[in-house]
């Protein structure tokens, strides 16, 4: 065979086959109008022509990896050298495999349009769990099926367009060189290759985490809208396995499991609220141990830190001497802290609860007239913090983009090469955007510098070299933005009438034995600062985590209606009774009357005392208080689960 007969039959494929996805995506399309005419009185009310553009867009990028992932088998078949495809019968086989894959996908989106009135959200694996014990659902199918036999008809009228629509290979058939067909038809699908995975993770960027279903709240204005910027094929693979939540029955009724523990707040003051501006730091990898003041006793008490200003910012604001953060990613922090979510068994972004109805400090604070924003020095999309922000109440998200667009800083020249802005530059960013504000405000910012791959600007290497572990030259060097930033925000109106929280996303490097036990891990910061010097300084002797956060502001606001949060009001409870939890590798951790006690969700596994600060001595069974924190542990997982699987994350949902 000549090198142009090859070269034909390679190029003829690879376009047949772009054509035929191409046609796929027209399919998707026709699937999702039906899914919002089928379902118009949900999505009807912020239905703008811009907005619905927007929801397309996103809508995009959950087809292209659908289409993609379920037509994986048909561009192997299409492109793969194998050397009888230029057969009529390999060709017919590859079509029907074609048609059989997309008319299932157009199948379940035309079948999810029927059943998102009961759910609110697309089907997810979940599905296959919820019904496994019913034997009543072929009659349920066909009287469904009756009641919309027009989709039945829409279904067979897109099928026979795909059917009629479909390009055929047009190859050229003779005797073969073998390598050299190997050769161009392998290149042609390596070069394909690349595509296709960044079509798969929503991207080709590092800082493109791949796609779930939580991302889709990053095209809408309310969380229902998410079903209809997703596709039902990428709901059900993308939870394969993800069906994560399991409800323990500890308590047998609502009664005695809301007797022990209830996440709804319902404040009980009367003074009026204090609409102070609200700004949460989240600062990445900022743990406990790289803070002098937090660590008076290390090293003999001759530990010095890493974070001179934060140390000088302590003694100005309340704090907590057991602190802790509810995970120990970045996509754990962001829940905790914002909306009282902590991490349980897998992280909440990668779950399909992430799809429920969830508020946060942004979304509370709205109700009473702030203006709200997210900032990340990160592009649009990583992370999926801006689908989480967005879908939490903030009105305002700024990445890089957006301080790439304004004029008044450095541009790209400030992106530190892999993630995001370095931490000083987006910080004064930051600053400049509140000063634009009206106020009252609730903003948050989520830095960036301080994490792998451990680099800090050129200009400050030799301000700050290395030493020690190589993430303490990178946290000298955000404490030394965090200086800035409240050189530049103490010059503003707004300053005075400001509550500020400090705390980190999780922890990381440690060179300290009791940072690396199962609790020193999660030990975080969680400093709050007011300014006006309305609150005593202090660190007060009582255990917090970043779920306590929202509450604790609430608290100090007043805020004056029912709200959801898994934490406490740090500030208005006893030290006897704040507590913490976290989860680690199948394990539950829960701090409290100085204990740790280790839950495996059937039993405890042990119990250390807090000054055992190296977890050394298991004292399981000698602790009176034992009994009781493990019933208040089960009632906190059980309310979790309930909750998450019930879709009852608001206080209207009690």
């Amino acid at each position: 065979m000549t090198n142009k007969k090859i070269l034909h039959n390679c190029f003829a494929a690879l376009i047949a086959t772009l054509a035929n996805l191409l046609l796929v995506y027209v399919v998707y399309f026709l699937a999702r109008i039906i899914y919002m005419l089928e379902n118009w009185s949900y999505f009807s009310l912020d239905m703008t022509p811009s907005h619905f553009m927007e929801m397309l867009g996103g809508g995009l990028v959950f087809d292209t990896s659908a289409i993609l992932v379920t037509n994986i088998p048909y561009i192997v078949m299409m492109l793969f050298p194998l050397h009888y495809k230029e057969t009529a019968l390999y060709q017919k086989v590859c079509k029907l495999v074609f048609l059989v894959i997309n008319g299932l996908a157009l199948a379940v989106n035309l079948c999810d349009a029927v059943y998102f009135p009961y759910t609110m959200r697309r089907t997810t694996t979940t599905v296959f769990s919820e019904f496994s014990n019913e034997n009543n659902l072929g009659g349920i199918f066909l009287t469904e099926t009756l009641k919309h036999f027009y989709l039945f008809i829409a279904f067979a009228l897109i099928m026979w367009g795909l059917y009629k629509l479909y390009r055929t290979t047009r190859l050229k058939s003779s005797n073969l060189s073998w390598w050299q067909y190997d050769l161009a038809t392998l290149l042609s699908l390596a070069a394909l290759a690349p595509f296709v995975v960044a079509g798969i993770r929503g991207g080709f960027t590092t800082a493109v985490r791949p796609i779930t279903i939580s991302n889709a709240n990053q095209y809408v204005n309310r969380p229902v809208e998410a079903a209809l910027v997703l596709n039902t094929p990428f709901s059900l693979y993308r939870t394969i396995g993800k069906a994560v939540f399991v409800v323990p029955d500890y308590y047998a009724s609502e009664a005695e499991l809301q007797a022990v523990y209830n996440p709804v707040h319902v404040p009980n003051d009367s003074l009026p609220m204090v609409k102070k501006n609200v700004v949460v730091f989240i600062i990445e990898s900022f743990g406990r141990e790289y803070i002098g003041a937090l660590n008076k006793t290390l090293d003999n008490s001759q530990y010095k830190g890493y974070t001179p200003f934060v140390d000088s910012l302590i003694s100005k604001s309340v704090t907590f001497k057991y602190s802790y953060c509810n995970g120990r990613k970045s996509i754990d922090g962001m829940p905790s802290i914002l909306s009282s979510i902590p991490m349980f068994v897998e992280p909440f972004f990668l779950t399909p609860s992430s799809m429920n109805q969830v508020t946060g400090i942004a979304g509370l604070l709205d109700k009473k007239g702030y203006q709200t924003a997210f900032f990340h020095g990160a592009q649009r999309g990583s992370m999926g913090f801006m689908a989480f922000a967005r879908s939490t109440g903030f009105q305002e998200y700024y990445g890089r983009e957006d301080y790439v667009a304004d004029k008044r800083f450095g541009g790209d020249a400030d992106f530190d090469g892999t993630w995001a802005i370095w931490d000083e530059p987006f910080m004064q960013y930051y600053a400049t955007k509140m000063s634009e504000m009206k106020e009252p405000f609730m903003t948050s910012i989520f830095t960036a510098t301080s994490h792998n791959p451990y680099v800090i600007p050129e200009q400050y290497k030799d301000v700050f070299p290395e030493e020690g572990l190589v993430m303490h030259k990178c946290v000298r060097y955000t404490d030394m933005a965090l200086r800035k930033f409240f050189q530049t925000a103490s010059k503003q109106p707004w300053f005075n009438n400001t509550i500020f929280i400090l705390t980190s996303d999780h922890t990381n490097l440690s060179d300290h034995a009791f940072y690396q036990t199962d609790l020193g891990g999660f030990c975080s910061p969680i400093i709050i600062y007011e300014p006006d010097g309305s609150r005593q300084p202090e660190i007060q002797d009582k255990i917090a985590q970043q779920i306590d956060i929202l509450p604790t502001l609430m608290g100090m606001l007043h805020y004056d209606e029912p709200y959801f949060g898994f934490g406490i009001d740090v500030l208005n409870t006893p030290a006897d009774k704040t507590w913490a939890v976290n989860y680690q590798n199948g394990i539950y951790q829960y701090v409290k009357h100085g204990l740790l006690l280790q839950f495996d969700g059937t039993n405890t596994r042990a119990v250390y005392n807090l000054q055992d600060s190296l977890l050394q001595h298991n004292i399981i069974g000698r602790q009176s208080e034992q009994p009781q924190m493990e019933r208040e542990l089960k009632a906190i997982i059980q309310q979790y689960m309930e909750r998450m699987t019930q879709d009852r994350l608001r206080p209207d949902n009690r």
